[in-house]
């Protein structure tokens, strides 16, 4: 058992109870340096299919692609502690993204990832704050309890980018991992600010589940061999 296993079984609790937590990420400073060196580095270079523009952010998917320091993220002990105790053992990497919050952005709509009656429930998601997260930059807002309430949020509210009275704001310092139940209602608040907010997120599904990225086929060859055994087995690249 590591020195993480207290705190990691107090992360799993909350997350089942109130729907998300943090823990302390990976990468000290200088080595967090370099990963968002990285990840600016990555956002820069890349192009279409993996690179899209929306409405508030921009997301990379392939972002395993640029950098080996960035497997660290989700090869992190307690991450991967958090998630197998989360998902009795059973689970597998299914997307890994970085996404910035562009400056000047609304508010997004509350929203669920996944509905918890689904068959590919449970779906546990993190996010790993490059920037601080902060009330004026669009820090990921939770409504506590509520990835065990029935119905979508639209379904059960009017104007739903508008504060929910029960909302809670996950504010932290650079380098914090969110972990959260992909039921709960969430969504980031607005930008106000002159600058991006930066993250990297991903999700966790069960071995049988379909991956949200098809990493075995999707990931470049000379990528998939620097890869551990611990790695191919988190990115199912040697099937299910």
């Amino acid at each position: 058992m590591s020195d993480y296993s207290t705190s990691t079984a107090y992360v799993v609790k909350e997350v089942r109870d109130v729907g998300f937590s943090t823990l302390s990420g990976p990468l000290a400073t200088e080595r967090f340096n370099t990963l968002r060196d990285a990840y600016d580095e990555a956002m820069a270079a890349a192009h279409e299919p993996h690179f899209k523009v929306g409405s508030t952010t921009t997301r990379l998917s392939n972002l395993l692609s640029f950098s080996p320091i960035f497997d660290e993220v989700f090869l992190h002990e307690p991450l991967l502690e958090a998630c197998s105790e989360f998902m009795d053992g059973d689970f597998k990497l299914s997307s890994f993204l970085g996404r910035t919050l562009r400056a000047g952005t609304p508010a997004q709509a509350l929203h669920a990832d996944l509905p918890r009656s689904s068959q590919d429930s449970p779906l546990l998601g993190f996010i790993l704050m490059i920037d601080p997260f902060r009330n004026s930059n669009g820090a990921t807002r939770f409504v506590p309890g509520s990835h065990r309430w029935p119905g979508p949020p639209d379904d059960l509210m009017v104007g739903t980018r508008a504060p929910h009275p029960e909302e809670v704001l996950a504010c932290g310092e650079v380098g914090t991992l969110i972990l959260f139940d992909g039921a709960i209602w969430h969504g980031h608040t607005a930008n106000t600010t002159s600058q991006g907010r930066r993250s990297i997120q991903g999700y966790f599904v069960r071995r049988a589940v379909r991956q949200g990225f098809d990493f075995r086929n999707g990931l470049p060859s000379q990528v998939q061999v620097r890869m551990s055994a611990l790695a191919r087995h988190v990115l199912a690249l040697d099937g299910d």
